[in-house]
C-alpha cells in the first residue's frame, strides 16, 4: 500500500488547487486502488482569532502590509486560477478565522474513514459559501454534513482532543523543512511542493511506485 501524505490549510487556495490536481492524478494512476491518502496539519496563521473582522482582503493587507486594491487584484488573479481547475470561488464573502478547530475534527475525519469529504466540505465552505470556519456551531454542522456523526464532533470541539496530533503533523512538516502548502510526500521518501499540475504529480506516484518495486526485488 502506497501512503500520501498531503500538507495542506482549509483556507488555502493552493491547497485547493492541489487537491483537485491530486484527484485527477490519482485517477489516472494504474495502482489508485492500492494508495492511501492523509491531510496533514498545516496552520498558515496559527495565531489567528477564532473569528476576525474585516474582508479577506484586508485581512491579507495588514498581514503583509500591501495595498487594498493589491490584494484585491491577486484575489482575482487567484479566482481565475481557481476556476481554472474547476473550484467556483467567492473571496468576497470569505471570512478568515483559526483553522485549528478545523484540522482537529479532520483527524476525527481520518478515524471514520471520511477524511477527504470532510476535507472537501470544509474548503468548499470556506471559498465558495462564506462559511466562518472557526467557528464551533458552524465546523460541527458542516462536519456533519460531510458524515461525522454530531456528538463525536461536538465532543471534540467542545474539548482539546487532537490538538497534540495537530502539533505533531506541524511538527514533522518543520523537520521536513516544508514551509508552505500544499505539500505532497510519498512513503516518506518522496515529495513534490505546491499546486503541481497533474501530470507532475501522476509522474510523482509513478516514480515512488518503481523505486518500490526495484527495492523489492532487491530484497528478494
Amino acid at each position: 500500500m502506497m501512503h500520501v501524505e498531503i500538507w495542506s490549510d482549509v483556507v488555502c487556495p493552493w491547497c485547493y488547487i492541489g487537491k483537485r490536481n491530486f484527484e485527477v492524478a490519482l485517477a489516472a494512476f494504474e495502482d489508485r486502488d492500492d494508495v492511501q491518502v492523509t491531510y496533514r496539519s498545516f496552520q498558515l496563521d496559527p495565531g489567528a482569532p477564532r473569528e476576525s473582522e474585516g474582508d479577506l482582503a484586508d485581512h491579507m493587507s495588514a498581514r503583509v502590509g500591501r495595498p487594498r486594491e493589491e490584494s484585491l487584484a491577486r484575489l482575482e488573479e487567484m479566482t481565475e486560477r481557481m476556476r481554472g481547475a474547476g473550484i467556483e470561488s467567492r473571496f468576497d464573502r470569505a471570512r478568515v478565522g483559526n483553522t485549528r478547530d478545523a484540522h482537529r475534527l479532520l483527524h476525527l475525519a481520518a478515524q471514520h474513514g471520511i477524511q477527504d469529504a470532510v476535507q472537501e466540505r470544509f474548503l468548499k465552505a470556506y471559498f465558495s459559501e462564506g462559511e466562518a470556519i472557526g467557528n464551533t456551531e458552524t465546523l460541527q454542522r458542516l462536519a456533519a454534513e460531510a458524515g461525522l456523526p454530531a456528538a463525536e464532533a461536538a465532543d471534540v470541539l467542545a474539548g482539546d482532543r487532537f490538538a497534540t496530533e495537530v502539533e505533531d503533523d506541524q511538527q514533522v512538516a518543520r523537520g521536513f523543512g516544508i514551509g508552505g502548502v500544499p505539500f505532497f510526500v510519498v512513503d516518506r521518501a518522496y515529495g513534490a511542493s505546491g499546486a503541481q499540475p497533474p501530470e507532475a504529480l501522476l509522474e510523482l506516484l509513478r516514480q515512488a511506485r518503481a523505486e518500490s518495486a526495484c527495492d523489492g526485488v532487491s530484497e528478494g
